[in-house]
């Protein structure tokens, strides 16, 4: 009986009040792409960004804007971060870090990256022993699974 009129209840309340409880009482999580790009020499595209805590070399990616579906956000952030287009976009996993959902797609290109961000310092094309020391190495794992064929 108590849950139909707290039910009522709800119902009754402005949506924005509904959106306000609702967020105070849940826990906020923040979502971004990573993209795992290959060139057809086979090396992956890395980025030294100049946001990241520890190491700067990382996967290329970033946050998903409001009502953006994952795969647009990743093929935004490769195109404003690098000026490439992608090619067989897919998705690889998601994974959660903390209250940060994180998910991961693997894709080819064949076009010249170039700098094209502040948030950039410099970029490279890697084979699996080229990888930057500093690199973390959580997405070095992940960057050698992929390129070993571990997830197709």
């Amino acid at each position: 009986m108590l849950g139909v009129i707290l039910g009522g209840i709800w119902k009754l309340l402005p949506s924005r009040f509904r959106l306000l409880i609702i967020r105070a009482t849940q826990k906020k999580f923040t979502a971004s792409v990573g993209v795992i790009v290959t060139n057809p020499d086979g090396k992956v595209l890395l980025l030294e960004h100049l946001l990241r805590p520890a190491s700067g070399w990382g996967i290329p990616g970033g946050f998903i804007d409001a009502g953006e579906q994952p795969a647009a956000a990743a093929r935004r952030e490769l195109h404003e971060e690098t000026g490439i287009e992608l090619e067989n976009l897919r998705m690889l996993r998601v994974r959660t870090v903390g209250r940060h959902i994180e998910i991961l797609f693997r894709a080819d290109s064949r076009d010249r990256a170039k700098v094209k961000s502040r948030e950039i310092k410099s970029l490279g094309w890697f084979g699996p022993a080229e990888m930057p020391p500093e690199m973390s190495a959580v997405q070095k794992s992940i960057v050698e699974k992929v390129l070993r064929g571990e997830f197709d």
